[in-house]
């Protein structure tokens, strides 16, 4: 199919894989962690290890829905085998986790499941687009997305409902607000 590391495909690209991974797959599931989630998770202490601990109880639940013998995992912690254990840890039942960095690049059923993945955040994004107008990127170092935050903080103490209030862009700003 030619699935790689969907970093690395433009998103037409993705888009067009999408139909051709789906007919080869047997089963594939998406568990989408919403702002309110991460927030919660990032006001405690330890953000990094909870946030971290979220994901793995994420692809846990992904893992839950598809029930396979044998799971190869893209880690988001540092510690693969600490990761995989997470997700064993709650399963109700034990199959193997292959967990380790860059499996998105090793495994062509990571690079498939990325692949799905991103092209379903990038429709998410398509359509706040269409109800939001342009806000960039997202990420911090992005004009677009800078200038569409003040101009929806403007006069307010919360963002809307997709953008994480604990973001420190987000926060600075609301800091920042007379």
């Amino acid at each position: 199919l030619g699935v790689r590391d969907s970093k690395q495909l433009s998103p037409r690209k993705r888009e067009a894989l999408v139909p051709e991974i789906k007919a080869v797959a047997r089963k594939w599931a998406y568990f989408d962690l919403q702002p309110w989630a991460i927030d919660k998770v990032v006001e405690r202490a330890q953000k990094l290890r909870k946030l971290n601990y979220l994901e793995a109880m994420a692809m846990a639940r992904v893992i839950r829905e598809l029930r396979p013998d044998i799971a190869y995992v893209d880690p988001a912690d540092v510690v693969a085998e600490r990761y995989g254990e997470q997700i064993l840890g709650v399963l109700p039942w034990k199959p193997e986790i292959v967990c380790e960095k860059k499996a998105d690049v090793k495994y062509p059923v990571v690079s498939a499941a990325s692949i799905l993945a991103k092209v379903r955040r990038d429709r998410i994004v398509a359509e706040l687009r269409k109800q939001h107008g342009d806000f960039g990127s997202g990420y911090p170092s992005d004009w677009r997305t800078i200038e569409f935050l003040e101009s929806i903080l403007g006069g307010t103490d919360a963002p809307p409902s997709f953008v994480r209030r604990s973001w420190s862009t987000v926060r600075r700003m609301l800091r920042e607000d007379p």
